[in-house]
């Protein structure tokens, strides 16, 4: 039986550069605090969400139109038993034209049924793809924290 890496896909109405374009703009559609360049081939980057969530992704791919991948270094997941689950695992983004639209096609690789963040992260990760990262893409405003308030 093949793993089932947790993917989804959306369809949107721009060119594949805008996409691209998007999906390294991290700050306007992932929630929490995010260092680094998240835009440049073999950068570190660190993504803090409250005490819930921290990690470390260095950009392996960065193919413009076309594909972005993150590969996790360093992870803490603290409503788990195994804090450290994403480690090792890639985030992958491909972009492909069909038609007149653009396809995203994101993969966790590594974020399976059989392992205990599946449930919450494939839901979090749903959210930010089909609704934030979406809404960037096609409205230039995603929505990176969608059950809390800005304080700023």
């Amino acid at each position: 039986m093949a793993k089932k890496d947790y993917t989804t896909t959306i369809l949107v109405d721009k060119s594949p550069e805008e996409v691209f374009k998007a999906i390294n703009n991290v700050r306007k559609w992932w929630s929490g605090e995010i260092t680094g360049r998240t835009d440049r081939l073999g950068a570190v980057w660190e993504y803090h969400y409250k005490d819930m969530h921290r990690s470390k992704q260095k950009i392996t791919k960065l193919i413009p139109g076309k594909r972005v991948v993150w590969h996790v270094v360093d992870s803490y997941l603290s409503f788990i038993k195994d804090k450290e689950e994403w480690n090792g695992t890639d985030i992958v983004f491909d972009i492909a034209k069909k038609g007149s639209k653009t396809e995203l096609r994101f993969t966790h690789v590594g974020l399976a049924p059989k392992i205990e963040c599946y449930d919450a992260c494939s839901d979090a990760w749903g959210f930010y793809i089909k609704t934030s990262l979406r809404n960037f893409i096609m409205k230039g405003e995603g929505q990176p924290n969608p059950k809390e308030k800005k304080e700023k």
